[in-house]
Parts: structure tokens; C-alpha cells; sequence
């Protein structure tokens, strides 16, 4: 019996997926990609989220954060510990996330920390960024931690 990969979810991936559709036809582009990956290759991941998700699905429209956090209800957390602060705190500087986004940085290290194959956001200004994730490699190499593939659902569609 095949092992499922282990994915975390970023707070991206279920806002796309609960919003209404945009006017801007990049962000509806990026919607209906996150709705044909939610519906066709979900159940190919071992799915995990973190209080940090939860969080900001919280923040917002009050029926929306209630649909958001609907959906992330079935998913098991990732706790944010002792070497997940220290990652992070590496990230935050290493990295230059700003201040306002370490969250991110909090992302990136609980999925590098619990080991995930993969870390699925379509934050493309702080996670999902190629100059990020080369320095993510470099950083978790020498931390001695993981290194998630961290993609859009577009790089995860497993449509024929």
C-alpha cells in the first residue's frame, strides 16, 4: 500500500477556494485552478493545516470565514513548536519577509519542521516564489530540516 504524500495546506489555497469569483482574471484563473485541484486530486494528499491557517481563515467576512473554517474542520493541525519559532525566526531574517507577513514565515516552517512533501500556496510574493524557495533550500540544508516542494495547485493538477 502506496503512503499518500504529506501536504500543507496554506490559508491561499481555501480562500481561492471559497471566494467569490474575481473580477481580475488572474486571481479567477488561479480560483478555478484551486477548485479543479480541490475537487480532482485533494484525496491524493495526506492533508494538514496549522493554527497559523486557521487564523487567518478567521479574519474577514464573518459567512466566509465560517465557510472557510467549514472546510478546513476535517483537516488534523501541525503545532508550532520550539524549532518550528526558531525556523521561522531564521526566515523572517534570512529570507526578508516583512513583519507583517511572518505569518509566511510560519508556514514555511511548520511545513519544513513536521516534514511535509509539500507545501501548497498561491502566495506567490512570500512562499510560492522561485527566489524564496531557492533560499529556503539553502537555509533548511544548513538547519538540517526538510524541504517541502512548495507549488501552486497549477503544479499539482492531475488532470488527463
Amino acid at each position: 500500500m502506496n503512503k499518500k504524500p504529506k501536504l500543507y495546506l496554506e490559508t491561499s489555497i481555501v480562500s481561492y477556494l471559497k471566494s467569490h469569483p474575481s473580477r481580475d482574471i488572474v486571481i479567477l484563473a488561479h480560483q478555478e485552478i484551486t477548485r479543479r485541484w480541490w475537487n480532482n486530486c485533494l484525496t491524493n494528499y495526506d492533508v494538514f493545516i496549522s493554527e497559523v491557517v486557521l487564523e487567518e481563515a478567521r479574519q474577514g467576512n464573518a459567512e466566509a470565514a465560517k465557510e472557510r473554517l467549514a472546510v478546513l474542520a476535517k483537516f488534523p493541525g501541525l503545532s508550532i513548536t520550539k524549532d518550528v519559532e526558531h525556523l521561522a525566526a531564521i526566515c523572517m531574517r534570512e529570507l526578508t519577509i516583512p513583519a507583517k507577513a511572518a505569518r509566511d514565515a510560519l508556514h514555511i516552517a511548520l511545513a519544513s519542521v513536521h516534514d511535509m512533501d509539500y507545501l501548497l500556496s498561491w502566495n506567490c510574493k512570500h512562499i510560492a516564489n522561485g527566489f524564496i524557495r531557492r533560499r529556503i533550500r539553502e537555509v533548511n540544508t544548513r538547519e538540517g530540516y526538510s524541504i517541502p516542494t512548495i507549488c501552486t495547485p497549477e503544479e499539482l493538477l492531475d488532470e488527463d
